[in-house]
């Protein structure tokens, strides 16, 4: 089975682990925020790995192009479904980052970064759309991958067609 190059499985596993950093900040930035105690530093932080997160989005999409993907493994309903998950996991992860920038931009947080004062945070994004999809964006995100780590599950354990093989660091020979 042919695997996706070595760059492609290290931008998939670290673009994980900052999704689930930059969910953790996220959320604990709700709670905060609805507590009036959300920091400077904590909306920095979840906007510099939402920033990291969209450039390795970039990455692995030149990779992509440059390194090719494997075939599928075949032409069932479900594995054209896997294919338009696999496309929606990009559309959102696109468009998370996005969103957050327009956030950003659009409340009282970037002044409040701007003039390095906490107390101008904004305690509720009432009227900000861009918000409203960014949290809307986190559920589609958390729906896409939960399907796509049970359609690997799947691959692993029922079908057991080494489909996994694929995203792994250690090369076959």
């Amino acid at each position: 089975m042919t695997q996706y190059s070595k760059r492609m499985v290290i931008v998939h596993w670290l673009t994980l682990l900052l999704l689930v950093v930059a969910w953790f900040l996220g959320d604990e930035l709700d709670e905060a925020r609805h507590e009036a105690g959300a920091t400077l530093i904590g909306y920095v932080a979840h906007a510099l790995v939402g920033g990291a997160i969209l450039l390795l989005v970039f990455a692995r999409l030149y990779f992509r192009a440059e390194d090719g993907t494997p075939p599928p493994i075949g032409n069932t309903p479900m594995d054209k479904v896997a294919k338009g998950i696999h496309h929606g996991l990009y559309v959102v992860l696109l468009l998370l980052p996005i969103t957050g920038i327009v956030t950003l931009v659009s409340s009282d947080v970037l002044k409040a970064l701007q003039a390095g004062d906490a107390s101008l945070l904004p305690h509720k994004f009432s009227g900000i759309f861009a918000h409203d999809a960014h949290e809307m964006l986190v559920t589609v995100l958390i729906v896409l991958v939960v399907v796509h780590l049970l359609g690997a599950l799947k691959h692993q354990f029922i079908s057991k067609d080494g489909l996994l093989e694929r995203m792994s660091l250690r090369r076959k020979e």
